[in-house]
């Protein structure tokens, strides 16, 4: 299924998940979608791994956390975050390194001061390999951190030359 991408949220330069200069993290993008998702991607290298060639289960739960985290921002563009308050996931099948992953998630529950959200780890052919839950405080990004310039240089890097304007989405099985 094509989806329109309606904007791509903020990468920083060293953050483990999209940190584009951290030799160690995902890299992983995140773009809102016209159906009010948040879908993120990145290319998983053989430091991910937990067995050989599939992805380590903390590292889906890192991604899958991060990008449920980040779906407030469709609604309030970047000034409120998601803080984690619970986080669970299922694990249903193993998630390969040799291909982009997927990650579709969405808000299900929202208050005036947390929100829930749930997702999931879509594999190319459709299949859903790790599920998550969580809720999360709702949390202006100048309040996450102290002494945190978040509108300098290491923080902020939008766009990218390869950015797409729609994007093929698994459906899930």
């Amino acid at each position: 299924m094509r989806r329109k991408v309606e904007r791509k949220q903020p990468n920083s330069k060293m953050c483990f998940v999209c940190g584009v200069e951290n030799s160690f993290g995902l890299k992983a993008r995140f773009y809102e979608l016209d159906d009010g998702q948040l879908m993120a991607v990145f290319q998983p290298s053989r430091e991910h791994q937990g067995y050989p060639g599939r992805l380590h289960g903390g590292i889906a739960a890192t991604i899958l956390d991060e990008t449920i985290g980040r779906a407030i921002m469709v609604r309030y563009a970047e000034s409120v975050w998601g803080v984690t308050l619970d986080f669970s996931m299922k694990l249903r099948k193993p998630v390969p390194l040799d291909k982009e992953v997927v990650i579709l998630t969405r808000i299900v529950a929202e208050k005036k001061r947390y929100f829930d959200g749930e997702g999931e780890i879509v594999l190319e052919d459709g299949t859903v390999a790790v599920q998550g839950r969580g809720r999360y405080l709702k949390m202006e990004i100048d309040k996450i951190a102290d002494d945190f310039d978040h509108q300098g240089e290491d923080w902020r890097m939008v766009s990218s030359p390869d950015d797409p304007e729609t994007v093929e989405i698994p459906t899930t099985k």
